[in-house]
């Protein structure tokens, strides 16, 4: 695997949510609180097709690619979400947009099997819905959710990573405030520019290796986020430190997360592929990055293809081939379709004794 997925909050700002909308952040028309275009698709790959908005019912609209890997990483979410909420009156709708052969989409929703379980469309050739709701709304980038109420009204947009149980409670409730929701959106996208202008600031620093500068800038965008997101900082400030090569605090950094981070299994799993993978560094800590990715592997019930096959990488440079090997295979037959070919290539690298290539 060339790179693990970053945790959402940090993947959106470092360009990993996919932008290849037709839209260019134009002023948006459609926002919360609207009244929900029409659905307009081509063809319904998956489940009964809906032909409106039934007023007894709540959706969820969520617009995706199979070329997109952080919506590969949504969907299981969202199929949680179905599964749950499947029989209080919730119907979610996969909705394939600028896809770039639509003779895809049916294979990779067969091989998601019970991992994608909801309605899945295609859009029309002249991409109406991708106009009528991404572009109306000023979206550019994929995944992206938008909740629709009883009333046919917009209640929510955002990544569905961050779409909130609480918030689909309370539309199905029919108590959820459209217009605090709206106020909070327009806030939100405030403190977004101004997430983006510092970030922005921290990636100069940290290119032109003004280390200084780079971690009290990092400090001030940190600051900026929600608190329950600044936790996920810390797998950038352990890479500052490894390009910094102080590898004592790097390493240090990275036991103090393991420990104090036990859940957050994709912070986890980045840090340990990075000391297995990173090029060029002097001092490489295998075995701490083995007890970081067996701590994701125990948290996961060994059922993470992503984190075996970083545990099964740290084995093989080990030196222990067969071992990576078997667990290379466990990865390769639990990973959807999106994953399973680079998996697949490591698995055969491994049984030819050699490490793979991740450029």
């Amino acid at each position: 695997m060339k790179a693990k997925q970053l945790p959402w909050v940090v993947a959106a700002l470092v360009s990993l949510t996919c932008t290849a909308l037709n839209s260019a952040n134009a002023a948006a028309t459609l926002k919360i609180g609207d009244p929900a275009p029409k659905l307009q698709v081509s063809k319904w790959v998956q489940g009964d097709p809906v032909k409106e908005f039934e007023r007894d019912k709540v959706y969820i609209v969520e617009f995706w690619a199979t070329w997109c890997g952080p919506c590969r990483v949504s969907i299981p979410h969202l199929n949680e979400i179905h599964q749950k909420y499947k029989d209080k009156g919730l119907v979610v709708i996969g909705q394939d947009v600028s896809e770039r052969d639509q003779k895809l989409v049916a294979p990779f929703v067969k091989q998601m099997g019970d991992k994608m379980t909801y309605r899945v469309a295609l859009d029309t050739t002249d991409d109406k819905m991708n106009e009528t709701w991404m572009d109306a709304a000023g979206q550019s980038g994929i995944p992206t959710a938008f909740v629709v109420d009883k009333k046919g009204m917009i209640a929510w947009i955002g990544h569905p990573m961050s779409m909130k149980e609480s918030m689909l409670d309370q539309v199905l409730a029919g108590t959820w405030d459209t217009k605090k929701a709206l106020a909070e959106q327009e806030q939100e996208k405030l403190g977004e520019e101004q997430r983006r202008e510092v970030w922005g600031e921290f990636m100069r620093y940290r290119q032109k290796e003004q280390w200084e500068k780079a971690d009290e800038t990092l400090t001030k965008f940190e600051k900026l986020l929600p608190e329950e997101d600044r936790g996920n900082l810390g797998g950038l400030r352990f890479a500052m430190l490894l390009d910094r090569k102080d590898y004592k605090g790097a390493y240090k950094l990275a036991s103090q997360i393991a420990a104090s981070q036990k859940e957050n299994t994709m912070l986890l799993n980045q840090i340990a592929w990075t000391i297995a993978t990173k090029e060029g560094l002097a001092e490489r800590d295998l075995p701490l990055a083995e007890k970081i990715a067996r701590q994701a592997d125990e948290t996961t019930k060994g059922k993470d293809p992503q984190v075996m096959d970083t545990l099964a990488r740290i084995l093989f440079l080990k030196g222990d081939k067969e071992q990576a090997i078997a667990l290379q295979q466990k990865a390769v037959d639990a990973s959807d379709p999106g994953i399973k070919r680079q998996l697949q290539k490591t698995l055969d690298s491994y049984k030819a004794g050699k490490a793979p290539s991740d450029k």
